[in-house]
């Protein structure tokens, strides 16, 4: 799959959502997971990270919204539960995102809903565990960016595998541009 993507939380108390958040991030193969302005002893969150994510995905602890700060075109993508949300089937995921879960029992803050490119929502009735939704995004990232084979029409599993890739020659920039300023010459119709 090409891109990155990361995942955090704001506003977040509980350190066990936290490690849980984390630990499914680094399953999926998170490049990073952070906080902003939240509690989180990592000695209690590895309680639920059983995998030790900060010790093997980059952890950034901003103190605040305004330290947030992303990889350069990296979409900061909310998940909230909002009738204004992209509906998490529909959306396309971009190739560089970061996205930020609200906190327990509250919503994503007003400046950082504002500072982000998209906010999405699963649908449901009522809001889940911060761990929870977490999980469901990366997957639906997964599942909408990945390869993999076509979904079975009926109950079951693929009946045809996966095509193998193929690659064409590479295009490199410099030979395009020259191509474009001055395409060849069409070549003549038999019988001119």
């Amino acid at each position: 799959m090409r891109g990155y993507f990361g995942i955090g939380a704001e506003g977040i108390s509980k350190s066990m959502n936290v490690g849980s958040l984390f630990r499914t991030a680094h399953a999926f193969g998170a490049s990073f997971v952070f906080t902003i302005d939240a509690v989180y002893e990592e000695t209690e969150g590895g309680l639920a990270d059983t995998s030790d994510a900060p010790g093997h995905v980059p952890f950034y602890s901003f103190p605040n919204r305004e330290s947030l700060l992303l990889p350069k075109d990296c979409s900061l993508v909310g998940v909230e539960l909002t009738d204004d949300a992209i509906d998490l089937p529909s959306f396309h995921h971009p190739s560089r995102a970061a996205y930020v879960m609200g906190p327990e029992r509250g919503s994503l803050s007003p400046e950082l809903t504002e500072r982000c490119a998209f906010v999405i929502k699963i649908p449901t009735l009522f809001c889940l565990n911060v761990g929870l939704a977490g999980a469901i995004v990366m997957y639906d990232r997964t599942i909408s960016l990945g390869r993999f084979a076509r979904r079975a029409e009926r109950p079951g599993g693929p009946t045809e595998s996966l095509p193998e890739p193929v690659f064409g020659d590479p295009v490199l920039r410099r030979k395009l541009d020259q191509y474009r300023a001055s395409p060849p010459a069409a070549e003549p119709a038999e019988g001119d």
